[in-house]
């Protein structure tokens, strides 16, 4: 293969760095974010980000270094990315919900 980067059987913190990232941005573009839409389709971009936490999580070492520590920062960054995507799916649902009642 040309690029190793695109190898999923490789570990890549790039790769899995531009896949949480670019699905952040792709929930914020499909939710509409200041208007929070209902859509569905945002179930990929949390997909996304969960394969690009899974890769984090395989360049992972048993013994600390900064190299640990700096997958570790990742990992609590997609987290984060995580729950925003989350944020974004769920919110408008139960915002209906609490408006139907």
């Amino acid at each position: 293969m040309i690029y190793p980067f695109l190898n999923p059987r490789h570990r890549s913190l790039l790769r899995g760095t531009f896949l949480v990232l670019a699905s952040l941005g792709v929930a914020v573009l499909l939710s509409d974010f200041p208007r929070n839409r209902a859509t569905p389709l945002l179930v990929l971009p949390a997909i996304a980000a969960v394969a690009g936490t899974i890769d984090h999580l395989r360049c992972m070492q048993t013994r600390w270094s900064f190299y640990h520590g700096g997958v570790l920062l990742l990992i609590y960054m997609d987290l984060m990315a995580l729950g925003m995507i989350l944020f974004f799916l769920l919110y408008p649902y139960a915002l209906w919900i609490t408006h139907s009642t």
